[in-house]
């Protein structure tokens, strides 16, 4: 079942300089992308540094930074722009090219742990998405500007490191993270992200339009695995 329709957009900050291309849900047509999620150890390990017995795939995200690019990936925390709740879910940020420590993700440690969600943003204008409903759109949740200027001004320590072609970086999807433009005049900085989804994950309701736009039928509060979101991986030891 194909989960996207066009979901492929490049940003750029000035007229010919490098772009920041996005393009995600391709996996089911896309052979390659398809044999990663079936195939690879990549649920297996989102097993288990989730703890969970099931895993199912969510999605993914391919990021290229091309040479020269200013465009910077504005801090924000994933699981907001998601109709996913659950602490059991998690993406893996795995480069093929190899990406200095001044170019890649950063992380505002422990910020998984916080009890705040925050809005959205858009990568383009960095502004948060606008509320489209209230009351029951919010599920009673309070939603937060990320404080940009304390994480800039050092609040809280940053997580980052040097990442060579097959290095894999997992995170919580409620961790807040960002990351500089591409500096470098001849190499690209490429990113298969995936996204898995463990026992406690279910559709949620959000008060603005989800990216990517997809439910795969579900009804809210049912548990995140149907066609469009399959059962990959299910642990003989973790229960």
């Amino acid at each position: 079942m194909r989960c996207r329709e066009n979901m492929l957009y490049v940003l750029q900050v000035n007229e010919g300089e490098g772009g920041y291309f996005n393009d995600y849900c391709n996996w089911d047509w896309i052979e390659e992308f398809s044999k990663y999620v079936w195939e690879s150890p990549a649920a297996a390990l989102a097993a288990r540094l989730m703890k969970s017995h099931e895993v199912s795939f969510y999605h993914e995200h391919v990021l290229n930074k091309e040479p020269n690019t200013n465009k910077h990936t504005p801090w924000h925390q994933d699981q907001s722009y998601y109709p996913i709740d659950g602490d059991k879910v998690c993406s893996l940020w795995m480069p093929v090219d190899p990406v200095p420590k001044n170019t890649s993700l950063q992380f505002v440690q422990g910020s998984h742990l916080w009890d705040h969600w925050f809005f959205p943003r858009k990568f383009a204008t960095e502004s948060n998405y606008l509320l489209e409903e209230t009351g029951d759109g919010t599920a009673g949740r309070q939603y937060h500007d990320v404080p940009i200027q304390d994480i800039e001004a050092g609040k809280w320590p940053i997580l980052q490191w040097e990442c060579q072609p097959g290095d894999v970086v997992v995170f919580h999807m409620r961790t807040l993270h960002g990351a500089s433009g591409n500096t470098s005049s001849t190499t690209h900085r490429r990113v298969l992200s995936t996204r898995w989804l463990g026992d406690d994950a279910v559709l949620a309701r959000r008060p603005w339009q989800v990216s990517p736009p997809i439910t795969g039928g579900l009804n809210f509060g049912q548990r995140a695995v149907c066609d469009t979101f399959p059962l990959v991986h299910v642990s003989t030891t973790n229960k």
